[in-house]
C-alpha cells in the first residue's frame, strides 16, 4: 500500500478499534491512525508467529482489517494497562 493507503487504513482500523475498547472520546485523528497502523504491523506479526492464516497485511480487505483491529485492541489494551498500573 502507499503511504496514503496506510494512512487510510490505519484510521479505519484505529477508529474501529478506539470504538470497540471504549478510548473513542480520549483519541483524536492522530492517534487513531498511530493506533491502526502499529496495531495492524502488531497483529500481523502476532498471526504470523501463531501461523494463523497468511498473517499479512496487504490492502484493504477483510482479512487484513480484521488482523488490524486484533491488533489494535491489544495495543489499547496493553497501553491501558501500562497507564492504569501507574
Amino acid at each position: 500500500m502507499s503511504i496514503i493507503g496506510w494512512l487510510i487504513f490505519g484510521a479505519l482500523v484505529g477508529w474501529i478499534a478506539s470504538r470497540i475498547m471504549k478510548t473513542d472520546a480520549q483519541m483524536g485523528g492522530g492517534a487513531n491512525i498511530v493506533v491502526g497502523i502499529v496495531g495492524s504491523m502488531l497483529g500481523g506479526w502476532i498471526s504470523t508467529a501463531l501461523g494463523i492464516g497468511g498473517g499479512n497485511v496487504d490492502g484493504f480487505n477483510l482479512p487484513s482489517i480484521l488482523v488490524g483491529i486484533a491488533g489494535a485492541c491489544l495495543l489499547l489494551f496493553i497501553v491501558g494497562k501500562i497507564k492504569g498500573s501507574r
